[in-house]
């Protein structure tokens, strides 16, 4: 990143010095009218001497224009300058923030404690609070005993379980549908998805260890 800053500053400074070389002298149209009356001892009309003046107040108003355009020049490399180093630390940050990302997709969210109060309806996720509804905190209370257990999950032995009924009078939709509507309460999918892991053919299960777990 220090390389690519190095790299914006040294271009952007090149072009600036190019662009103030190649702009013309502040004081050449004064020179000029200042040669006109040195060689020209002739002019000694007053209309002649008129014009003159007239010519070295035009100058001047064109060396202090030119001024001004040189500051704003300058005022703009620099902005140009700053815009285009934090639009390179915005894409290093974003580049690290994709490779992070994928780390935690590949190893999954690093739960140290998960603590399920029933009596508060609440999921306590490392640092992170959550509130529940009644519906979400059964089904995560289920998954969190299955996890105890070492044991996954389908569909349709968590709403088995929550609701009462017996496996035959239940549907796998159901029990998808209220692991959906967990993550939904959890808040971020991708972190909900990765904390509650859908094992193809097998089920659902909490990917934390059984150690970090606790209810009260």
């Amino acid at each position: 990143m220090v390389l690519g800053v190095a790299a914006i500053v040294v271009i952007l400074g090149g072009a600036a010095l190019v662009l103030f070389l190649n702009l013309p002298d502040a004081n050449a149209f004064n020179l000029r009218v200042e040669k006109i009356f040195v060689e020209n001892d002739a002019l000694t009309a007053t209309e002649d001497i008129k014009l003159l003046e007239v010519l070295a107040q035009s100058g001047t108003a064109f060396s202090e224009t030119l001024a001004s355009y040189r500051f704003i020049i300058f005022v703009l490399m620099v902005f140009a300058t700053a815009l285009l180093i934090a639009a390179l630390v915005s894409l290093v940050f974003l580049v690290m923030l994709s490779r992070r990302m994928s780390e935690i997709e590949k190893t999954g969210i690093q739960v140290s404690s998960l603590i399920i109060s029933r009596d508060q309806r609440i999921v306590r996720i490392n640092d992170m609070e959550f509130k529940l509804t009644e519906a979400a905190l059964e089904t995560l209370s289920v998954l969190a005993e299955a996890r105890l257990d070492d044991d996954i999950l389908t569909g349709l032995t968590i709403e088995a379980m929550i609701s009462g009924k017996s496996e035959t009078d239940c549907d796998e939709a159901a029990g998808a549908t209220r692991i959906k509507r967990l993550r939904d309460h959890l808040g971020n999918q991708m972190i909900s998805e990765l904390l509650i892991k859908n094992i193809a053919r097998k089920g659902y299960v909490l990917a934390v260890e059984p150690d970090a777990i606790k209810m009260i």
